[in-house]
């Protein structure tokens, strides 16, 4: 929970939980985005069953840069994200710039995301699942971000 909110206190409730949402949206992105490097590293199979085409989205010239896998990028990213809200919830001294690391991190995130589900539309007409799990994941850890954001700025 972050900085021990009082447990009277219904605007620090709503700051705690905000915070434990982003905290398992981040850890679901991040299991996400290790599934499908794990997947593209070793050439296996994407478990997509009947719902969408992993296999053409994963194996698509988009899925990588400079042959880094975009599933590790958003790992790497998802992982950065984790350090920010540990370091927003463990130090007070540091919550306000681990909060807009957050921002940062998930708007960068957030963008990326809206690139590649164009891309798997438009361009690969196809969709990946997991692909569209991670990136409402991020998205919602940006609008909870924002409201963490806006609270904190309310009560300065």
């Amino acid at each position: 929970m972050p900085n021990e909110p009082s447990p009277s206190d219904p605007a620090s409730r709503r700051l705690s939980l905000n915070w434990s949402l982003s905290l398992g949206l981040t850890l679901l992105g991040f299991a996400v985005s290790a599934y499908l490097t794990w997947i593209k590293l070793t050439g296996n199979t994407a478990a997509c069953g009947p719902v969408g085409n992993c296999e053409s989205v994963n194996n698509s010239r988009y899925a990588a840069i400079g042959g880094v896998p975009i599933a590790l990028l958003g790992a790497l990213g998802y992982l950065a994200l984790l350090a920010a809200l540990v370091v927003e919830a463990r130090w007070q001294s540091l919550s306000g710039t681990a909060r807009l690391a957050v921002f940062g991190v998930s708007l960068v995130g957030t963008l990326y995301s809206g690139y590649l589900t164009y891309v798997e539309v438009a361009v690969l007409r196809a969709i990946c699942p997991y692909c569209v799990v991670s990136a409402i994941a991020m998205t919602l850890i940006l609008v909870l971000c924002v409201l963490r954001l806006r609270s904190a700025e309310a009560e300065a």
